[in-house]
């Protein structure tokens, strides 16, 4: 992996920036993963609970927009609704496993949102989401694949999330996965939209204007 080192010039524009060569077998806690961030915020990453850096490309426009969408209907609901959090795919939370991951959208209870500090709401969070959702990539291969964000699911689930959702456009089918299902999901095939349950009350999502998208 070839991140890039920040220039230590007063002009950081004028100056040409760096390679900085990983190896692959490094291991990092997560402060050091928070400064290796830190240090190349261009660089799109995340970190297994085993300590090894995962890297992440952009998504495509279709996926980006689909998780525009996503991320506004959610935030309807949470300001109609009350006591919720939303962030978008840039956020990362740091889970009880130590791995540090980023949901394409999640949601945080307000009450666990106010009881981190305030340097702790700056970093990654140290919690898991209590809604997490997942949009799959038109391949299967890479971290935005199907293999990979199943077991992505499976962390989130492993470490106390009450919800998942994996959404997989090009089928037109959903993956959900509950708080403790033991690494088990239950798909809905040609999926029109989702309700969230008890939990979430009144959240529902039109999946039909997140296929057309």
């Amino acid at each position: 992996m070839t991140l890039t080192a920040p220039s230590r010039s007063a002009d950081r524009k004028a100056d040409a920036l760096a390679p900085l060569l990983l190896p692959k077998g490094l291991r990092l806690t997560a402060n050091q993963f928070a400064a290796v961030c830190e240090a190349n915020p261009d660089a799109v990453l995340e970190l297994d609970a085993s300590g090894h850096l995962i890297q992440m490309t952009p998504t495509g426009s279709e996926t980006g927009a689909r998780n525009s969408r996503l991320v506004m209907r959610l935030l309807l609901w949470a300001d109609q609704q009350g006591g919720w959090k939303v962030f978008d795919s840039s956020s990362g939370f740091r889970l009880p496993d130590g791995s540090v991951l980023s949901p394409d959208v999640s949601l945080v209870r307000q009450e666990r949102w106010d009881a981190l500090t305030a340097e702790e709401r700056r970093g990654f969070a140290p919690l898991c989401p209590d809604l997490v959702v997942e949009l799959a990539s038109p391949s299967d291969e890479g971290p935005c694949g199907l293999s990979a964000l199943r077991e992505k699911l499976s962390r989130y689930q492993a470490n106390g999330a009450q919800l998942g959702w994996l959404l997989i456009p090009e089928q037109r089918a959903v993956e959900v996965w509950p708080a403790s299902g033991g690494g088990a999901s239950q798909r809905l095939d040609d999926a029109t939209s989702l309700d969230a349950g008890p939990l979430f009350p009144g959240l529902q999502i039109d999946l039909e204007e997140i296929w057309r998208v």
